[in-house]
């Protein structure tokens, strides 16, 4: 699972427990300016996830780490699908976070909330 605050001008994505090591990453900060947006997507765990480097699959248990399909490069962080976000991002390593978090509402009216203040 992954925590999502906003530190001043940049989105903060921290994995936390045991996913820290099935993904290899602890935390993300991406600049506000390169977040496009973010949706509450239970069904983006179905999409194909293509190949695994480095990282964690496995099929109804948990997806975690990077993934490259289609040329781009996809983190991503989840146990529970109905509460799964897709972070859009734009000129990042990764063209998307798809992460578990508490309550994905929440999350994801904080980070639209903080992309689109002036």
């Amino acid at each position: 699972m992954a925590q999502v605050h906003i530190d001043g001008d940049a989105l903060v994505v921290v994995i936390e427990g045991l996913d820290k090591l099935w993904a290899l990453k602890s935390r993300l900060t991406i600049p506000l300016s390169n977040v496009r947006g973010a949706t509450d997507d239970p069904g983006m765990i179905a999409e194909p996830k293509g190949v695994r480097a480095p990282g964690t699959h496995l099929p109804g248990v948990i997806t975690a780490g990077t993934f490259h399909l289609d040329g781009e490069r996809v983190f991503w962080d989840v146990q529970n699908p109905a509460k799964a976000i897709v972070i859009q991002l734009a000129d990042e390593r990764y063209a998307r976070l798809v992460v578990q978090v508490d309550d994905p509402r929440a999350a994801v009216a904080l980070i639209e909330g903080a992309i689109s203040r002036p």
